[in-house]
């Protein structure tokens, strides 16, 4: 077994934050674009965002279940990474961009076809609905571009590279910003404006990876054309993470399915609470990028001793900046509703839901951070089990919201205790007792 000073803790908080603070960046990507749609479009009217709502919903959902092309890649690379066989490790990496290609385009063509039985299944108001189909079926046609940028990023972080990610995600936020603007605004295309501008920022970013991990490829002399073994080896790693995010999504959607049911009003009041909670997810979700990368390198280079370590510090971490998260949603919480709506009504519903929220954060953190270490140990397995069994508790608390059908602050505050309160706890019950053993130490990558 390979020897180092694992217990260096300067060392290691360097390691940290040498991949946590640029991973942060690129993680808010995805949620900022949505904050930047749900603001635009926010403006537009709350019909209009509500459409978003469920749109948005399902949108994140396909791209969701496919978010095991970024969590299979990054222990698979960072394993071969540090066992120093780094032609394997951009050569594994490449064929997930294969297989995220592949994917992404049925996904685009059956989902467009798909998008007014799925948005009819919320059973929303007709003018709701309309927008709805309006902003998906455009967005349908980026979902390509969203898996290849969620398989490129994965090849990048194990790779120990999380600058290159946060670049091109800044390019990429800044092109969805101004583009969306002119689309809504400027031409006055309204919801449908959204939905092309960031369609277009995607596949510019798609143009930046392609370029990079090219040279990438040059450099290591790693095999660029698809790899049927390797394309299958990625499809069936990512089988168990794809069940890991299927519940996550059963989760989100009964969640989104039960606000809908409370009112249009408590519809777009959860918009706006889930979009707060999806940007603060992603920053804390830094900590687990940057625990899968080390960890998985850790792994290759056969060195226990500090995967225990990454663990303990990664933890730690989790707690305080869940802390520091929490308390600043916690602060705005009384204007978060009006920036994104101007509507001074709707923001005194989201509000109490905010602080719920707020409340939540710590333990959100650390949960992230655990999911991160076992996804980094290819413990996927486990996590597809533990998915299942975290509905438990969760399914029959939402369904005291659903039949007690509080209206206005009081339901949205309940639909946040339920999902931010008892399916977190839940997740981190599960997540911890297996942390507690030894055997997900010995999990492997069949890759």
């Amino acid at each position: 077994m390979h020897s180092r000073p694992a217990g260096a803790p300067s060392s290691l908080n360097r390691d940290i934050l040498r991949l946590a603070v640029p991973a942060l960046g690129a993680l808010m990507a995805e949620p900022l674009f949505l904050i930047v749609d749900s603001a635009l479009v926010g403006h537009l009217g709350t019909v209009p965002l509500a459409a978003l709502g469920i749109a948005s919903a399902i949108l994140q959902t396909i791209v969701g279940l496919m978010v095991f092309l970024a969590y299979s890649t990054t222990p698979a690379v960072a394993r071969r990474f540090g066992a120093g066989d780094a032609r394997s490790a951009v050569s594994v990496g490449i064929d997930g961009l294969w297989l995220a290609l592949g994917l992404g385009a049925l996904l685009a063509l059956a989902g467009s076809l798909a998008t007014p039985p799925l948005v009819s299944l919320f059973g929303a108001s007709e003018q709701v609905a309309a927008d709805a189909v309006t902003y998906l079926q455009i967005s349908m046609w980026g979902l390509p571009a969203m898996l290849i940028v969620f398989a490129a990023t994965g090849l990048l972080r194990g790779m120990q590279d999380t600058v290159t990610p946060l670049w091109i995600a800044a390019a990429g936020f800044g092109a969805n910003a101004a583009l969306n603007a002119l689309f809504i605004y400027g031409l006055g295309w309204g919801i449908a404006g959204s939905a092309v501008g960031t369609v277009l920022a995607q596949w510019g970013m798609v143009v930046a990876y392609v370029g990079v991990i090219g040279r990438l490829a040059r450099r290591h002399s790693a095999q660029v054309r698809p790899s049927a073994r390797g394309v299958r080896g990625s499809a069936r790693t990512g089988g168990w993470l794809f069940l890991r995010t299927v519940s996550l999504r059963i989760a989100l959607l009964t969640t989104v399915a039960v606000a809908t049911g409370l009112g249009t009003e408590e519809l777009a009041g959860w918009q706006v609470a889930y979009t707060i909670f999806s940007a603060a997810a992603f920053a804390l979700d830094a900590l687990a990028i940057a625990a899968q990368a080390l960890i998985g390198k850790s792994l290759g280079e056969e060195d226990h001793a500090r995967v225990r370590k990454v663990l303990q510090r990664t933890s730690a971490w989790g707690l305080w900046f869940g802390i520091v998260v929490g308390a600043g949603v916690a602060a705005a919480s009384g204007v978060i509703g009006i920036l994104f709506t101007g509507d001074s009504e709707l923001a005194a519903i989201v509000q109490p839901a905010l602080l719920v929220l707020a409340v939540a954060q710590p333990l959100c953190g650390i949960v992230f951070v655990w999911d991160g270490v076992l996804i980094g140990a290819g413990d996927a397995r486990y996590l597809a089990i533990a998915g299942a069994l975290n509905l438990v508790p969760f399914l029959p608390a939402l369904a005291l919201v659903a039949v007690f059908h509080p209206g206005g602050a009081a339901g949205l505050a309940w639909l946040a205790v339920a999902f931010f309160g008892v399916y977190m706890l839940a997740r981190a019950a599960t997540l911890g007792w297996r942390l507690r053993g030894h055997a997900w130490l010995g999990s492997t990558l069949n890759v």
